[in-house]
């Protein structure tokens, strides 16, 4: 399942003809700063909750403004955050970016992977939680080093 930007734009009748990323009109001032909220925050949330619900992996949509880089990796970057597994390319030069954004660092990999064997150690000693680099982690740290391996597992094919 992915969210269509256009599409979903014009269905709530939104002021755009921006296909995701940040909208110009779409924007907050304070003490002379300007910051442009996501306006997709919402719907990502809701199509990642549905799929994980289900067992669907969830893909971002589209990204129109295929000559810009930095924004699409930045779009990228968040929607990832939130959980999705990968993004549509509508233009060659993205895939490359899609790929970068979407595949776990070896550096990441590997630090999940220590915390699974941190947490494994704890479990046979009668833990349910220990501590990583200075930090408590607990099962629920488990689980999020494990969609991090899953995620490098999968890319691996």
């Amino acid at each position: 399942m992915s969210l269509g930007y256009a599409d979903f734009a014009a269905s709530m009748g939104m002021a755009t003809t921006g296909i995701g990323g940040t909208q110009a009109n779409y924007f907050m001032t304070h003490e002379g700063q300007t910051d442009y909220p996501d306006p997709w925050h919402y719907a990502v949330s809701a199509i990642v909750a549905a799929c994980r619900t289900h067992g669907v992996l969830p893909i971002d949509g589209p990204f129109g403004n295929f000559s810009d880089d930095d924004a699409y990796i930045a779009h990228s970057k968040r929607v990832a955050t939130l959980g999705m597994v990968g993004k549509w390319a509508i233009h060659p030069r993205q895939v490359k970016l899609a790929n970068e954004v979407f595949t776990p660092s070896p550096e990441a990999v590997a630090d999940a992977r220590e915390i699974l064997a941190a947490m494994e150690e704890a479990k046979a000693n009668g833990l349910g939680a220990t501590t990583y680099k200075g930090k408590l982690i607990d099962i629920a740290s488990m689980k999020q080093a494990e969609v991090i391996v899953r995620m490098a597992e999968l890319v691996e094919g």
